[in-house]
């Protein structure tokens, strides 16, 4: 006997002791108003229930007599060995040893299958997690969020929703440039420029860049960064997707930034440029001496947040914006999204970004 048993059985049991206190009333009690715990002390038997003690007052009931008259009639079922009523009104069972059995056999019968729903059907759902900067290897605290995002996929997937994993690659801006020029001096054999990435992988990488373009010195200055950043940024990324096989996880898309800010396939404006505007059209977006602003205010954010600065350029949030709104093009009604914790800001500016975009913050996206 599963929990999910154990619970209609206490319903079936209940449902005419509440009509005999109550026949003039209907109170529609379902299975998931029994709620079932695991008693701290197993003496004190399998599961227990407090229902007795929620309904007491609203049949007109002590809670120990309601939950003694439960306990009798319980008693009876197939598969229960004993009911006790403890305390208040605690009701305590316990079941026959054959039920665990059952339950085994079950859960071997049913294989794959089994604890699959239909709960979540029609529902679809984007999980982003883990999305560590390409520029450099995985590391231990970087576990903890895979785990926990593949762990929420397979849940959902279980319960019959569309969900998909995400692994959104930081592939430009500045942390790029300087991950460019690290790999570069390595190169070299010079020391790591100011802000650079440190460590022997870059030693690493500079080794396989030259390995697989040996004329890579000969060429001009800007030519080689780009060379390096692009050679050093593929090899990194590789070692980043054999690190989550081997963990387990598996990724459905690697969504590249690169992609927001490339124009479009028939030369028009990119997805950020298009974000901008589609923001606009929602009516939360404003210009202030020559910058353009998004009133996150509007949506509880401790600010309103710049999406492109007076001289053109756009921010991080600029980005933010386009990939949310990417995820709802690509037909995702809702998004969670697992930061780390030093990204704690991004919880409002994202929820914000979310009713921007006219969505609902509380129901559409979730930040852990």
């Amino acid at each position: 006997m599963n929990p999910e048993a154990l619970a209609a059985a206490i319903l079936a049991v209940l449902t005419p002791i509440a009509a005999s206190l109550r026949p003039d009333e209907e109170l529609g009690l379902t299975v998931s108003d029994v709620v079932l715990d695991r008693p701290r002390n197993r003496d004190h038997g399998d599961w227990s229930s407090n229902i007795a003690m929620r309904l007491a007052k609203k049949l007109g009931s002590n809670p120990r007599e309601l939950a003694q008259r439960i306990a009798d009639d319980l008693a009876s079922v197939d598969g229960i060995s004993s009911v006790e009523v403890a305390g208040p009104g605690f009701i305590n069972i316990r079941l026959e040893a054959g039920a665990a059995g059952a339950l085994a056999k079950t859960i071997v019968d049913a294989g794959a299958a089994y604890g699959t729903n239909d709960s979540q059907a029609g529902v679809s759902v984007n999980v982003e997690f883990v999305s560590a900067n390409p520029t450099g290897p995985l590391h231990i605290a970087h576990t903890r969020w895979a785990a926990l995002g593949d762990s929420i996929v397979r849940l959902l997937l279980a319960s019959g929703a569309h969900a998909v994993r995400e692994y959104y690659i930081n592939d430009a801006g500045a942390q790029m440039e300087r991950f460019a020029q690290s790999v570069l001096a390595a190169a070299k054999g010079e020391p790591t420029p100011e802000g650079g990435y440190p460590g022997e992988y870059i030693t690493e990488l500079a080794q396989r860049v030259l390995a697989a373009h040996p004329g890579l010195l000969e060429l001009p200055e800007d030519e080689q960064l780009v060379v390096a950043r692009d050679q050093a940024y593929e090899y990194q990324l590789a070692e980043i997707k054999n690190s989550l096989e081997r963990f387990n996880v598996p990724f459905d898309v690697w969504f590249s930034e690169r992609t927001l800010h490339a124009a479009s396939e028939d030369g028009g404006p990119s997805l950020v440029d298009q974000a901008v505007d589609r923001l606009r059209a929602q009516g939360h977006v404003f210009d202030d001496e020559g910058a353009v602003w998004v009133r996150t205010t509007d949506f509880t954010d401790d600010k309103d947040r710049v999406i492109r600065r007076s001289n053109g350029e756009y921010t991080y949030f600029a980005a933010d914006a386009a990939y949310y709104l990417n995820k709802s093009d690509r037909g995702f009604a809702h998004k969670i999204y697992l930061l780390g914790a030093d990204h704690h800001g991004y919880v409002h500016r994202l929820k914000a970004l979310a009713g921007a975009a006219g969505d609902d913050p509380e129901k559409d996206i979730e930040v852990l």
